[in-house]
């Protein structure tokens, strides 16, 4: 009895002793994990940890399209690393793809079509396979009050309506062909714009009836534009990919910027101003 007692305790022991390691490698595992993506700020000393082993510039070439979102992903990613600035340069995706091509320094591309993205990769300077992150479709901006009475896509070929697009090169005036492919009609505008943001601001100035535009720009302009659907649109929805580049001046960063833009956090940013799931 007395030997089978001091076994029970003995083997008691080794149970508690193995309890303990167990329970301390599992915290030192958990110390050096990286947090939960999406948050702002870092909750955890393994987060930190990953938080502090970012910095420098990230230099982000974007569409024009996601001047707002971008610029509050941007700033939030900031936040979450505080040894990182995010500086951007939002434009014409053609105009865009045209600059890395040529050499022009930057980390991370954001393009409002895949063709534009295509310039990119075909020219080696995408590392990796570019991520599609979200879909967009054109509205119709018209002044507050919809002073033309303009309710169609066809409404925009009627005499005396003065229309805004962007330039065919661009993916918002690629997405304009088709859908007057679709619709069977041809729109002749007052002006071919360089990117969306500037055909929107065309509406807002009062210098033409109306624009073929995103809807995520109509939603972030507010009550200085009003949107029309037309059901061609949904004939010319663009995809948004995005990519690290090759030549990447900081691609640790970079390659942390695109995940959080991918992560529930970005995404529930996107989808807040109108864009579509990919």
């Amino acid at each position: 009895m007395t030997f089978a007692l001091r076994a029970s305790r003995t083997a008691s022991a080794l149970a508690l002793a193995g309890a303990v390691v167990l329970a301390a490698a599992a915290g030192c595992s958990s110390g050096s994990g990286s947090g939960s993506g999406g948050a702002p700020a870092a909750a955890s000393s393994g987060a930190a940890s990953s938080a502090a082993a970012l910095s420098g510039t990230v230099t982000v070439f974007a569409a024009a399209s996601l001047t707002g979102t971008f610029t509050k992903l941007g700033k939030d990613f900031e936040a979450a690393h505080p040894g990182v600035t995010v500086k951007f340069n939002f434009g014409g995706s053609d105009s865009l793809a045209a600059g890395i091509v040529s050499g022009a320094p930057a980390d991370v591309f954001a393009a409002a079509s895949t063709t534009t993205m295509n310039t990119v990769t075909k020219a080696g300077d995408a590392a990796g396979t570019p991520t599609v992150f979200v879909k967009n479709q054109l509205e119709i901006a018209v002044p507050p009050g919809d002073p033309k009475g303009i309710k169609t896509l066809s409404d925009l070929t009627k005499p005396g309506i003065k229309v805004a697009l962007c330039a065919t090169t661009v993916p918002c005036g690629a997405a304009a062909v088709k859908a007057e492919a679709a619709g069977d009609v041809k729109i002749t505008p007052v002006t071919l714009e360089t990117d969306v943001k500037a055909a929107l601001t065309k509406v807002e100035l009062g210098e033409v009836d109306a624009a073929l535009v995103y809807q995520t720009d109509v939603k972030a302009a507010g009550g200085k534009v009003q949107g029309v659907d037309f059901t061609e649109a949904a004939k010319a929805i663009n995809t948004y990919p995005i990519v690290v580049l090759k030549d990447a001046p900081n691609a640790t960063a970079a390659q942390a910027f695109v995940a959080f833009v991918l992560s529930a956090h970005g995404r529930d940013v996107l989808d807040a101003a109108g864009f579509q799931n990919p």
